[in-house]
């Protein structure tokens, strides 16, 4: 969440990728870093260390909703 407020905060548009287990805590750094609406899809967890295979499935099932995010976040 932090690096996603942070690049953000510079006016490049970003999406936080943010596993279900740290979910609420992802709402609280938003909320308290003053940006509730910052774009974020939720991943399963653990992702690290779940091997390369797994990592790569992950990626290629989320890639379209980056993707659709950055384009949201861009055209505002």
């Amino acid at each position: 969440m932090r690096d996603g407020i942070a690049i953000a905060r510079t006016g490049i548009p970003a999406v936080a990728l943010v596993t279900e287990k740290f979910w609420p805590q992802g709402d609280f750094v938003a909320n308290s870093l003053g940006m509730p609406d910052l774009p974020r899809l939720r991943l399963p967890h653990p992702v690290a260390g779940t091997g390369e295979a797994n990592m790569e499935r992950v990626a290629e099932a989320l890639a379209p909703a980056v993707v659709g995010s950055l384009a949201t976040a861009a055209a505002q």
